[in-house]
């Protein structure tokens, strides 16, 4: 309920101030900001080319919504492995900083003006750089230890179905599934609090997938306006079978609202909230044992708010460039985890 009063705001600033009748042809913002993705259809025959950039940089540790630095995290948080082989009581080893580039390639496909069919694919890059803390127990630093994954992730396939549309409104639902590209097998040499320098198995966060067939459902709502426009979306990737390693990644919940100024024909200016949450992981993979939060499936949920700054370019010929940053402004995390500390989207579109 939360959610949907903080995103029913913004949805109800667009209607406020786009209440005059849309203008015909080809706008800046009749698309919504670059960070929201099903966000529109197509007409008949016509086709749709995209690719977006995408980083985010994570950095420090929080538990629930406070923060909390490594020392403590060594000396305090339980690690759950603790009685098997090489196994401390307390977590040895802290990750300090993340950051994930995707790169994002998407087609979509109207053979109706009822049906919009839509495929994605992605090539990932993850670096994240940790703290090793020395034997089983105290705040001696050993020394830090960075790794990386790097290739395909999960594909998507879905069908978007135009449900109601006026001269102002759209309204139109998100079927798909997502496609396990992405490998959950990812290995880098690791530096252990005994000195040790193996490559086992890496924590869940740096691998690329989920291993598994997942339905994608969503809805959107959006008005365009003489000068303004706005709307709204829900969209989820539900987990509903463990993969061949025997987990499931946590069930994925997004809701955004946004409001588009059309600054000039050619530009226009976006605010964004988004309200986020990512459940545990159900199940566990058995080579991903170590002493350190990420290898825990109890500390992977999440909820975020976040707020997004963004603008969309029409550049002719029916291309368009856009922009979105976006940063947490509230974080409650089943931690100790890495929180996120901003986001960026760079997109470009081509209608045909």
């Amino acid at each position: 309920m939360k959610a949907v009063t903080k995103c029913a705001v913004l949805a109800t600033a667009a209607l406020t101030c786009t209440t005059i009748l849309a203008d015909s042809g080809s706008r800046p913002d009749d698309h919504a900001p670059i960070g929201v993705m099903a966000d529109h259809y197509h007409e008949a025959g016509e086709w749709m080319m995209s690719y977006r950039f995408m980083r985010m940089d994570m950095g420090g540790s929080q538990l629930g919504t406070n923060s909390i630095d490594p020392d403590t995290i060594v000396t305090t948080i339980p690690n759950r492995f603790f009685g098997q082989p090489m196994q401390p009581p307390t977590l040895r080893v802290v990750p300090t900083q993340m950051t994930t580039d995707m790169h994002m390639l998407g087609a979509m496909y109207a053979p109706t003006d009822r049906i919009t069919l839509m495929a994605m694919a992605n090539y990932i890059i993850k670096d994240m750089d940790h703290l090793t803390y020395a034997g089983g127990m105290g705040d001696t630093v050993l020394g830090e230890f960075s790794t990386r994954t790097e290739g395909l992730g999960d594909s998507s396939l879905s069908a978007l179905v135009r449900l109601h549309e006026t001269p102002t409104d759209r309204f139109h639902a998100q079927i798909g599934l997502s496609v396990p590209t992405g490998s959950i097998t990812e290995r880098d040499q690791i530096l252990t609090p005994m000195g040790m320098r193996p490559s086992p198995r890496l924590p869940y966060p740096m691998q690329l997938g989920s291993g598994s067939w997942d339905p994608l459902l969503g809805l959107t709502w959006s008005r365009l306006g003489e000068r303004f426009s706005g709307g709204a979306q829900w969209r989820s990737t539900f987990r509903v079978h463990d993969n061949d390693d025997d987990y499931r990644l946590g069930d994925e919940h997004r809701l955004t609202g946004w409001l588009a100024w059309r600054a000039a024909e050619t530009v226009s200016l976006s605010l964004r909230l988004e309200g986020y949450r990512r459940g545990n992981i159900s199940g566990q993979d058995l080579r991903i044992v170590a002493p350190v939060q990420t290898a825990d499936p109890d500390r992977q949920g999440a909820q975020r708010w976040s707020v997004g700054i963004g603008a969309n370019w029409l550049i002719g010929g029916g291309h368009r460039l856009a922009a979105e940053w976006i940063i947490p402004v509230e974080q409650d995390l089943d931690g100790p985890q890495m929180e996120t500390d901003s986001g960026l989207t760079l997109g470009w579109q081509w209608a045909f």
